[in-house]
């Protein structure tokens, strides 16, 4: 009922399906505090004529450099070293060296924004080998430093960081299993700082379990926030955040801003600088009419 007679919706992180969309008989524009919108059923919006929009941009380099604190996180042993000095623990130091990141190789699961600016980061910031999987990599330019790989597998079976950048759905989802933890270097990390459907948490936890490999990072799990009985919350090397690699507070102003954007440019009669659907019959631009 409170979608019945307003023209515009900003939302985060809520699902609209085709019942509530049906229900919001007057609304013209959606638009997204962020970037993903994989819980709206985007084609019925289109039907319906209503456009959903984004902040493409807002928060990709706010991951991005998330991205790469988490693999020196991880390279570096900086949670248990972390903890090891609080305790006076100088011996650590000597049961356990991180890794130099130079030269290393970085396995990106998707070229989009994020995973670019990922790419030339680890390139010019850390000296990293970078190869990308990406089913639409035919169609980019990629920079010399960024070599394709061709089969989703191949990022595991290479990356001594496997570094996930590609959006949930239907088809992407639970991609990320045992099979290809199977093929990862014991000494690999895998992180992923996209959406939590599209890995199998338990499967994660069977990798650790096994040796599989050398650790983890997560900013995004299944269930948000994760519950209490969850087995990897008990995992004291798996470094986890609680989805904020996109909430620095430059990045709020900007998704904040773009959200508006979107609403304002929908409701004057423009096309929206980011859409995300393209319904053929606009109800906006039927009531400028």
């Amino acid at each position: 009922s409170d979608i019945a007679d307003v023209d515009a919706v900003l939302f985060r992180n809520e699902a609209y399906d085709k019942e509530i969309l049906d229900a919001a008989k007057q609304v013209k524009v959606m638009a997204r505090h962020g970037v993903g919108v994989d819980k709206v059923d985007l084609a019925h919006a289109e039907e319906l004529g209503i456009w959903v929009t984004n902040g493409a941009t807002s928060n990709s380099n706010s991951v991005a450099e998330m991205t790469i604190g988490f693999i020196i996180a991880l390279g570096r042993n900086l949670l248990e070293s972390n903890k090891a000095a609080h305790a006076a623990d100088y011996g650590f130091r000597n049961r356990k060296a991180g890794m130099d990141l130079e030269g290393k190789t970085l396995a990106l699961l998707g070229y989009g924004k994020i995973g670019k600016l990922v790419a030339k980061k680890a390139h010019y910031g850390l000296g990293m080998k970078v190869y990308a999987y990406d089913p639409l990599l035919d169609q980019m330019d990629t920079p010399d430093y960024v070599e394709k790989l061709e089969h989703f597998d191949d990022a595991f079976r290479i990356g001594d960081y496997v570094s996930a950048h590609y959006p949930a759905s239907e088809q992407n989802n639970k991609t990320i299993t045992i099979d290809q933890f199977r093929l990862m270097k014991q000494s690999a990390y895998f992180l992923n700082l996209a959406r939590g459907e599209i890995l199998v948490e338990a499967d994660l936890l069977e990798a650790f379990q096994q040796g599989l490999i050398a650790g983890a990072a997560l900013d995004v799990m299944n269930d948000e926030p994760p519950k209490a009985d969850n087995p990897l919350l008990a995992i004291e090397h798996l470094l986890l955040t609680p989805h904020n690699a996109a909430l620095t507070s430059d990045a709020k102003i900007r998704m904040a801003l773009f959200a508006a954007q979107g609403i304002d440019e929908v409701l004057s009669g423009k096309t929206p600088s980011w859409p995300v659907n393209n319904p053929p019959v606009p109800r906006a631009s039927m009531e400028v009419l």
